[in-house]
């Protein structure tokens, strides 16, 4: 006798929770991982932020630190700077192509980078969010290797979130997990511009 749709359904939904349940069976490891966010789609930092928020949902403390931004306050940090859980760093030059000063990049990208160390070194930092670090590193502004050292060293709990645009391949491979975003069409190729909410 045939099976109707709903049992053929459910066979397969049955088949499918034995191999989800089997994978996460055998997920036993417990400690902090590395989330490298790239690709010259939109979502990256959007993603992030949205692991932040999940970890304040938690109850656990955050730190964000933003490398190349615009001057200009985001929606994220008029948000997250709320909540006393969050410790929330900006390097506020504005982006490379406004500020046209690289000695001065530079140095904003140490002091910044200090700050995110100090995170990084923090036991009782859950989370940290580098938001647009690629994009520093590609730069040159800080060394790729001196990034690692921190990472690698840092408390062996603690979740790492690394958002930008062409992620070094050093730092691909140390990560746990990475996403590419890939761009297939934007509202500012068609001559809109950045929107609240949605870009700011």
């Amino acid at each position: 006798m045939d099976k109707t749709p709903q049992q053929r359904h459910k066979q397969r939904m049955q088949r499918q929770k034995e191999v989800v349940d089997s994978a996460i069976a055998r997920a036993t490891e417990e400690r902090g991982i590395i989330v490298v966010l790239t690709g010259n789609g939109k979502g990256k930092s959007s993603s992030g932020f949205g692991m932040v928020a999940r970890a304040v949902g938690h109850g656990l403390q955050t730190g964000v630190v933003q490398f190349i931004k615009g001057s200009g306050e985001t929606g994220e940090q008029l948000l997250f700077e709320r909540f006393p859980e969050v410790h929330y760093h900006v390097m506020a030059t504005g982006f490379t192509w406004e500020t046209q000063d690289k000695d001065k990049d530079i140095a904003a990208a140490e002091k910044t980078w200090e700050k995110a160390t100090a995170l990084l070194n923090n036991p009782d930092i859950s989370v940290v969010l580098l938001d647009e670090l690629n994009i520093v590193l590609k730069l040159g502004y800080l060394s790729v290797e001196r990034v690692l050292t921190v990472l690698e060293q840092r408390p062996k709990h603690q979740h790492v979130i690394i958002t930008g645009r062409a992620a070094p391949q050093a730092i691909i491979d140390i990560a746990d997990t990475v996403t590419e975003m890939k761009n297939i069409k934007h509202a500012f190729q068609a001559g809109i511009k950045a929107q609240k909410g949605i870009e700011l």
